[in-house]
C-alpha cells in the first residue's frame, strides 16, 4: 500500500468530514504500520481511502504499485480486511459469522482461530459448538465476546491487507495481548496498518505515522519520534511511555 501525496475534500467519507492534505506513507507486505493521532486527525479517513470509499482530489494510492482508481472497487476490498471498534456480528452461529469471507474454512481451522482469539470458553459452554447461536447481533455474546469474533472472522480469511481501526482498544489487557499475537502471526506476510490511541500496543511497529488535523507530521519508530516530533512525544508522556 503506497499513498502519495493523497488529498481529500470535505464530507468525502463515510463519516462527512475528514480533509487530508499531502498523506504520503508506504507499508511494504509484512510490515506492521502504525496511525496515531488525536481525535479528528483523519487516521479513520486514511483507511477508507485506501478501501476506496471515495476518490483522492488529488495524489494516487497504490495497491500492489497499481492506482487504486484503476481496480475494481470489489476486487480491491476482496484483498482486504477492516475490522473497527464495535465491528459487527451477525445473527446465526459462531461457524457462520467465521466463514462469511472465509467460505471453505475447515473446522479444524475454525476452532483454531477462535483459541487463538481466546474464545474457547464460548466454544466449550453449549454443546452445539461451531453451531452454537450467537443471537441477533451477537447479543448471547458479551462486548468483548464479539469483538473478538469479528476479529477472528478476519484473521480466518487471511486478506493481503489487513486494517484495525482501534480494533483491540475495548479489550482487557489479557485478551489484547493475546489478540495482538495472533494478528501478528496472520499478519507475517501480509500488510497490517493500525489506528491506536494507546500507544504501548504499537510501539514496536515497524513504522509510526503521526497525523494531526490531516496531515502526517511524523513518521519513524517509537524511539525516533520521541525525538523528531513534538505530538508524539506529548502523547507518549501523556501515556507514560516516556
Amino acid at each position: 500500500v503506497r499513498s502519495e501525496a493523497a488529498d481529500t475534500a470535505p464530507g468525502a467519507d463515510r463519516t462527512g468530514g475528514g480533509v487530508l492534505q499531502g498523506i504520503s506513507f508506504r507499508a511494504e507486505r509484512g510490515t506492521r504500520i502504525a496511525l496515531v493521532g488525536p481525535s479528528g486527525a483523519g487516521k479513520s479517513t486514511i483507511l477508507a481511502l485506501i478501501e476506496r470509499f471515495y476518490d483522492p482530489t488529488s495524489g494516487v494510492v497504490r495497491v500492489g504499485g497499481r492506482d487504486i482508481r484503476t481496480l475494481d472497487r470489489e476486487d480491491l476490498r476482496r484483498q482486504i480486511g477492516y475490522v473497527e471498534q464495535d465491528a459487527p456480528v451477525l445473527a446465526g452461529t459462531l461457524r457462520e459469522n467465521l466463514t462469511l469471507t472465509a467460505f471453505d474454512a475447515t473446522d479444524e481451522q475454525c476452532i483454531e482461530v477462535l483459541h487463538a482469539v481466546n474464545l474457547t470458553e464460548v466454544l466449550a459452554r453449549n454443546e452445539l459448538g461451531l453451531d452454537a447461536p450467537v443471537g441477533e447481533d451477537g447479543i448471547m455474546l458479551s462486548g468483548g465476546e464479539r469483538q473478538r469474533l469479528a476479529i477472528a472472522r478476519t484473521l480466518l480469511s487471511a486478506p493481503p491487507i489487513l486494517l484495525l481501526d482501534e480494533s483491540t482498544s475495548s479489550l482487557d489487557g489479557l485478551n489484547e495481548q493475546l489478540l495482538r499475537k495472533a494478528i501478528d502471526a496472520v499478519a507475517e506476510h501480509r500488510t497490517l496498518i493500525v489506528i491506536a490511541h494507546r500507544l504501548s500496543t504499537v510501539v514496536d511497529s515497524d513504522l509510526i505515522v503521526v497525523v494531526e488535523k490531516g496531515r502526517v507530521v511524523g513518521t519513524g519508530t517509537h524511539a525516533e519520534l520521541v525525538v523528531s516530533t513534538p505530538l508524539y512525544r506529548d502523547l507518549a508522556k501523556h501515556q507514560l511511555l516516556v
